[in-house]
């Protein structure tokens, strides 16, 4: 199938399966594991990515939309599947066809599955989103245990989840912010034991808090870019040495490879692309490679990232258009086209990372791999 495709993105299942495995180690059998597949799969692809993890040992998964868990339904998901983010009232019926836990934070949302039919005489299963600091979605603390009473106040409704979100877990080595917002957690769980309100399944681990914090586990984890085999970043990475904890062995899961449409040469002293941002010293060979910025490869990475061919690194040159990016291969010997060319991967000794290509532009290894356009095909191997 690879040799057909013009661009792809191909997908380590070894990789992803060796890293789900490390994070069931940090937190034991007993406790529930949420893939977070949201953004399809962190750019990994939605369906095979959930495929592959369901078979590896992920209890749950867990989407940003409603949209993201029919899809995995209509793929033959029958794990629970949680939606993380908001869904709109008129939607809310479709939700609870397709059997989807629901994260909920407003009233509007708790009245109208109220009227609605759920599946099988059960109860609608609901995860209260809590606001211990993030401010982002969730219920402020306060309302929580009246908003809880109101949900069992429906006999078709049922808790079946409290939740919360770390701020800046990710973003420091003082964590303290990150504890404040543990103790909010907590104080907010033994309160609604003392009323009498149990709640089955409380979480609030990302990535960084179960590398980081084993109190954090509670009874479900969600793991996410962790589980693609990137740190949530240097600070994680650091407050693990500064813990003196072993670093957890992740393993990137991401390659994404194109081909060489044309090669050209083109004298000393012409301009490459548009807006003439580069122009040669020398008599260059240059590779025309089908990728641009609807693709995912940023307008950003123009004459400062590199790309791999035969082993080797070719700097982009010019700016990247929506469809094509140029590279020079003046020094690599033995090219042709449609020869493979890596944006992200390894190839021989030489690799390209999601966080290298992150640091040219400032940003985090997230927006990279989210940012590689969906109709890419996937390939897993």
């Amino acid at each position: 199938m690879k040799n057909k495709l013009l661009q792809w993105v191909e997908v380590d299942s070894e990789a992803l399966r060796h890293n789900l495995y490390e994070f069931r180690r940090l937190i034991g059998k007993k406790r529930l594991l949420l893939a977070t597949v949201k953004a399809n799969a962190y750019g990994h692809g939605l369906e095979e990515v959930s495929s592959v993890v369901l078979q590896s040992g992920a209890d749950w998964l867990g989407v940003h939309s409603l949209e993201e868990g029919i899809r995995l339904r209509h793929a033959g998901m029958n794990c629970p599947i949680l939606v993380l983010g908001y869904v709109v009232l008129e939607a809310l019926e479709n939700a609870v066809k397709h059997n989807l836990r629901l994260t909920v934070y407003r009233m509007e949302t708790v009245h109208r599955l109220a009227r609605l039919q759920p599946l099988q005489g059960k109860k609608i299963p609901l995860h209260v989103k809590v606001e211990t600091g993030t401010h982002r979605q969730g219920i402020r603390m306060e309302d929580v245990p009246h908003f809880i009473k109101n949900i069992k106040a429906y006999p078709t409704l049922g808790v079946e989840g409290i939740s919360s979100h770390f701020a800046n877990i990710e973003d420091t080595t003082d964590h303290s912010y990150a504890r404040h917002q543990l103790e909010n957690f907590l104080e907010l769980c033994k309160q609604l034991e003392e009323e009498g309100i149990e709640i089955p399944i409380k979480h609030i681990a990302c990535t960084a808090a179960v590398i980081l914090f084993p109190e954090t586990f509670f009874d479900m984890v969600r793991v996410g870019i962790g589980m693609y085999g990137l740190w949530p970043s240097k600070e994680t990475y650091v407050s693990c040495l500064l813990q003196n904890r072993e670093p957890v062995s992740l393993k990137p899961v991401l390659s994404w490879k194109t081909r060489i449409a044309q090669l050209k040469s083109i004298p000393k002293g012409a301009y490459i692309g548009y807006g003439c941002t580069y122009r040669t010293t020398r008599e260059t060979l240059l590779a025309v490679i089908p990728v641009g910025y609807y693709d995912g490869y940023s307008r950003a990475f123009s004459n400062i990232s590199h790309v791999l061919i035969k082993g080797q690194r070719a700097p982009v040159r010019g700016r990247i258009a929506m469809d094509f990016t140029m590279v020079d291969v003046t020094d690599i010997s033995g090219v042709k086209e449609e020869d493979e060319v890596v944006l992200i991967g390894k190839c021989e000794d030489e690799k390209i990372t999601a966080d290298a290509l992150a640091s040219f532009v400032g940003t985090i290894n997230y927006e990279i791999v989210t940012g590689i356009n969906p109709l890419i095909p996937r390939v897993i191997l």
